[in-house]
């Protein structure tokens, strides 16, 4: 027996092993795949990808780095496959064996040495706060876990301002985390290196636990996930669309500002939405903007169509032709919105791309729902 053919097998059982018998449960109806928004534009095929772990064949690479991981295949699966958590599991066989893609290679060499996936320096994680917040200190009520991507991502950059001003408006008593925090870890998990997640996860956990820390909000879809159900601690941890929404209620911020007759679409990411549950929020705060004009995209809600940033998928170069964040613009722009509201800094790094490069900059703008509130309150 050939040494090529060795690893092979050594790698299939390692697949099955990984799989376990949520493997096992899948039938082959492609029920997934005929949901999968990637099966109409690309070559990958989440069914295939499942065969091939479940028969221990050659190919399964070409198909493994697909998915972002949207939960739609999930949601509509008959026998309830997790079917995330096979992809997960064979990915962790490849990433473990050192067989990352190249295009993801930098991303957790990044998260390796510096922790967080951006190559940005660790000492400046804050810099885009310009020493106007406060860290956190015991005794505070809310930690504001800021995202790597809205710390070091320029564009991202003003969502974290905007929602250190709201809550410093608001008179919360909030903190930011010290440059020692790192990245929650969670594409990382998603692209399979289990081992450096748990590394950066243990890391969070002791500075969270050193300063008494139980009430956080981000952001990021990805970093409530994460801490919420991947953390194992009890965390009180809110998405800033739900804290707005509480201000607005509670009447402690309302917006002044008229819009104007500004037409607004709203864009569901998969993990604020599908993920986890999160579709009104979002939606209270845009209505309750004056002026504006509320338009809703065909597919919305728990039928949002994924922009291709989750499951690592912000890390992978894609053609053109080939991105779901393009077709996700088409969309809005059939609503005739002037502008795409969203609330996840994945999906503002993914349209804000697809806008730029589909030259529609004249045509629609994107901005995060927690700027466009920020926005209203100059009024």
């Amino acid at each position: 027996m050939s040494h090529a053919v060795i690893p092979y097998l050594e790698m299939s059982q390692a697949i099955a092993e990984a799989g376990g018998e949520t493997l096992k449960k899948c039938y082959q109806c492609a029920t997934c795949s005929g949901t999968c928004p990637w099966t109409p534009i690309t070559e990958f095929n989440i069914r295939k990808l499942v065969r091939l772990s479940q028969l221990g064949l050659e190919g399964i690479e070409e198909h493994m780095w697909g998915c972002s991981t949207c939960k739609f295949c999930v949601d509509r699966c008959p026998r309830g496959v997790e079917i995330i958590d096979l992809v997960r599991a064979v990915r962790s066989v490849y990433a473990g064996g050192g067989m990352l893609p190249q295009s993801l290679r930098a991303f957790v060499g990044s998260l390796q040495a510096r922790g967080n996936p951006w190559s940005g320096d660790v000492e400046k994680r804050n810099d885009w706060a310009q020493g106007k917040y406060p860290l956190y200190a015991e005794g505070m009520e809310y930690l504001y876990f800021t995202c790597c991507t809205v710390c070091y991502d320029p564009r991202n950059v003003l969502v974290a301002r905007a929602t250190a001003e709201i809550m410093t408006r608001a008179g919360l008593s909030w903190g930011l985390p010290g440059t020692d925090v790192n990245c929650c870890g969670e594409s990382l998990r998603k692209v399979g290196d289990l081992e450096l997640f748990e590394k950066l996860k243990e890391k969070n956990r002791g500075i969270f636990g050193a300063k008494g820390i139980k009430k956080m909000v981000t952001t990021s879809p990805h970093c409530y996930q994460t801490i919420k159900k991947e953390y194992e601690e009890d965390y009180d941890i809110v998405h800033f669309t739900e804290l707005i929404a509480g201000l607005i209620k509670s009447e402690k911020l309302l917006p002044k500002k008229d819009f104007g007759g500004l037409k607004v679409t709203y864009h569901d990411p998969c993990y604020l939405g599908r993920h986890n549950g999160i579709y009104d929020a979002p939606r209270e705060v845009l209505k309750a903007l004056p002026g504006i004009e509320f338009v809703e995209m065909e597919r919305i809600r728990e039928q949002s169509f994924c922009c291709g940033g989750g499951g690592g998928g912000l890390w992978v170069e894609r053609a053109k032709g080939e991105r779901l964040s393009d077709l996700r613009i088409e969309e809005a722009l059939s609503t005739g919105a002037n502008i795409i509201a969203t609330s996840c800094p994945y999906c503002i790094a993914m349209l804000d791309d697809s806008i730029r490069t589909m030259n529609a900059e004249d045509k629609i703008k994107l901005k995060d729902v927690t700027e466009l509130f920020f926005e209203s309150l100059e009024g």
